[in-house]
């Protein structure tokens, strides 16, 4: 279950990384067309990452024009003037590098790994298609039925998927954060490559963009390459912010969709805040002693002991540009009523309303969570994912408060968010209700 949410939110999440002293080697510089660079330099091998993230995802999307961040992306291979359609991850490749980009409801990212000598080619390519995309409308066309086609199989046939993007309309009345990523079908099947044009312009901007580079280069000679490559390009008209904010919800939302399938599911899900806050810190902990592993407490009581669920657990969406979503899930075991499962997964977290967690328990999680941040100190595409990540959602310098916010949690602290946060009114439960072929015919 966490595996379809995760894609569905399109949040990449990774093991995060930073020096176990902090990120006082991140260099911050600003062009004058508003360009945002952060560079790290990192010598123990001879590779770096360069990545260029996007201020634009489906959180800036309207009802109508939904999925465009996510077909600009499959766009951006495929073509400029320069590098024609298909030859942007060709020359990658070529160059002995890897490449990818992904698309969010807070971001869309573009990276190139390559050994030290040849970074200097995300520089050209990157900056060719800032500006210089072709958009070409037989591209366009076939690109669109690739995106349709992959909504269909991944979303609309898959009934977890379907069933969590309902939920998800129903939790978010107002803000965009109810439009899934990939976009609705009505408005991709609607959609114009003029359309796609004006988001490019828009939204494709320096000034709506930072750099991210790091691994084994000299600062200052990839500062005065980025200013070649980029600095000519003309600052953008500022795009419009996203001023929508999410009223409070005053009683839970229900919502079953039934969909052929195995087994009945549920999920709820909680309006809780984002990683400026700070009940970000004890809500990561409660979210690592609630569904951590075989260890957890979902585990252990839904599925080890009282034998009702498949599986079960939750997720926070701490790196989020807005208030987010805390959810718990479970998938019932054959036999056994949905209800009875989705009472125990109340039960688990009422716990924590009553009870203080123990203080091996809390030792465990906090643990757990610094060791996880400071074992990726090893990977450069890593630690250019947070720091792409933290600084288009917020501030990347939020990543030295990390492991300190993370330590100061009591248990008391936990109690209180639990309390605060997870109650009936602020509640959103989708259930799955599988049905037959046949009855559905």
């Amino acid at each position: 279950m966490k595996r379809f949410i995760l894609a569905l939110l399109m949040v990449v999440t990774f093991s995060a990384s930073a020096f176990a002293a902090g990120w006082d080697g991140v260099k911050e510089y600003t062009l004058d067309n508003g360009l945002k660079v952060l560079l790290m330099e990192e010598h123990k091998a001879p590779v770096a990452t360069f990545q260029i993230w996007y201020r634009v995802g489906s959180r800036n999307e309207r009802p109508g024009n939904t999925g465009m961040s996510h077909l600009l992306e499959h766009m951006m291979f495929k073509g400029t003037k320069k590098y024609g359609p298909k030859t942007f991850s060709q020359t990658v490749q070529r160059n002995g590098g890897n490449d990818n980009a992904f698309t969010s409801k807070d971001y869309t990212a573009y990276f190139e790994t390559f050994s030290s000598d040849r970074i200097w080619l995300s520089l050209d390519m990157e900056s060719d298609r800032m500006r210089g995309l072709l958009l070409d409308p037989k591209e366009f066309s076939s690109e669109r039925d690739v995106v349709k086609e992959e909504r269909r199989l991944n979303y609309e046939d898959d009934p977890e998927s379907a069933m969590f993007e309902k939920m998800m309309e129903v939790a978010f009345l107002n803000h965009p954060f109810r439009i899934p990523t990939i976009g609705w079908m009505n408005d991709l099947t609607n959609m114009k490559v003029e359309d796609l044009k004006i988001h490019y312009d828009s939204y494709y901007t320096p000034n709506n963009a930072t750099i991210v580079v790091v691994g084994d280069f000299d600062s200052g000679k990839m500062l005065a390459e980025i200013k070649k490559s980029f600095g000519n390009i003309p600052k953008g008209i500022d795009p419009p912010k996203v001023t929508v904010v999410e009223p409070e919800q005053k009683g839970e939302r229900r919502l079953h969709l039934k969909k052929e399938a195995e087994l009945p599911v549920v999920v709820a899900g909680y309006h809780v805040p984002d990683l400026e806050n700070e009940d970000s810190y004890p809500l990561a902990v409660l979210e690592l002693i609630l569904s951590g592993g075989k260890s957890s407490r979902l585990y252990k009581t839904l599925i080890y002991e009282k034998q009702i669920a498949l599986y079960a657990g939750g997720d926070y969406s701490m790196v989020s540009t807005d208030p987010n979503m805390f959810y718990l899930y479970a998938g019932a075991m054959p036999g056994k009523p949905v209800e009875e499962v989705e009472k125990a997964l109340y039960s688990e977290i009422d716990k924590f309303k009553t009870d203080p967690v123990s203080e091996t328990e809390l030792t465990k999680a906090r643990n757990q969570i610094e060791a996880s941040f400071i074992m990726g100190q090893d990977s450069n595409f890593n630690r250019a994912m947070l720091l792409g990540q933290y600084e288009t959602v917020a501030s990347w310098k939020l990543l030295d408060k990390y492991v300190d916010g993370i330590r100061k949690v009591t248990a008391e602290d936990v109690m209180r968010v639990a309390k605060k946060y997870f109650s009936e009114d602020n509640r959103t439960v989708g259930i799955l209700v599988p049905v037959k072929e046949e009855a559905k015919k």
